[in-house]
């Protein structure tokens, strides 16, 4: 059964075509990958999923209803949740205290600097926050300033507080872009922990072909703002198509 549905979206920006006649399904509890080289419209399929964008024709919808339009706390309510390229945690903070914002977001319905500064202190919430820790394997750089860790223990907690969020889909976009070969690994490693742990659908954009391969379970790929393929694993390697789009090689 499809949790997000995409059905013939088309964006353009002047007389660029940046999406054309988009449909894309995404499975529920499975993990997705939207791939294609640059320039393909990756970027722009993924503001039109989270409401950033709306398109020129074209629905999207999730569990039956449509993001388009939607402001962000609006589509965190839906059970939405976005990791970014550039992880997006407050630096001046703790982990600890970065742990807590969702967790506040989710009691209280919105996110406000000066009420959660009372609520560093409240049991309950420190409690939940360090229980997402645990999990995360983090619980030992509670005390640590966010901005002072390394990219891959940022994007472990940007993850984590997302999940904090408990989300039915979660949408990464480009999830380990900079990050060393051990940062990737373990990020690979945390994400196939929350697809087996988590009744959760994983939905992402990424380069990199080995996190590609290591996690989805369903592949689709774009060139020029239009799907080329959409296939398995397996079936994506060596596709005549994908060779010609990333390579340029006749099919």
């Amino acid at each position: 059964m499809a949790i997000l549905e995409v059905k013939n979206v088309n964006k353009r920006f002047g007389g660029l075509q940046a999406l054309g006649d988009v449909n894309l399904s995404v499975e529920e509890n499975s993990v997705h990958a939207i791939i294609g080289p640059n320039g393909a419209g990756k970027s722009t399929l993924l503001n039109v999923l989270i409401g950033k964008l709306i398109p020129d024709t074209g629905s999207v919808m999730f569990d039956g209803q449509s993001v388009l339009g939607r402001k962000s706390y609006q589509i965190n309510q839906m059970g939405i949740s976005r990791v970014f390229q550039t992880p997006e945690i407050f630096g001046d903070l703790t982990v600890l205290e970065n742990m807590m914002i969702p967790i506040f977001a989710r009691r209280d319905g919105a996110f406000r600097m000066h009420a959660l500064q009372n609520t560093f202190s409240e049991k309950g919430v420190v409690e939940q926050a360090m229980g997402m820790l645990e999990d995360l394997n983090m619980a030992d750089k509670r005390d640590f300033h966010s901005a002072s860790m390394s990219r891959g223990d940022k994007r472990r907690l940007e993850i984590g507080m997302c999940l904090a969020q408990e989300p039915r889909l979660l949408l990464l976009d480009e999830p380990t872009a900079g990050m060393a070969r051990a940062d990737t690994n373990n990020t690979i490693d945390l994400l196939k922990q929350i697809k087996e742990e988590r009744n959760i659908t994983i939905a992402i954009i990424e380069h990199d072909m080995h996190v590609v391969f290591s996690l989805a379970e369903r592949i689709t790929v774009l060139a020029q703002g239009t799907p080329l393929v959409e296939d398995t694993p397996d079936k994506i390697k060596g596709h005549p198509k994908v060779r010609e789009a990333y390579l340029g090689e006749s099919a």
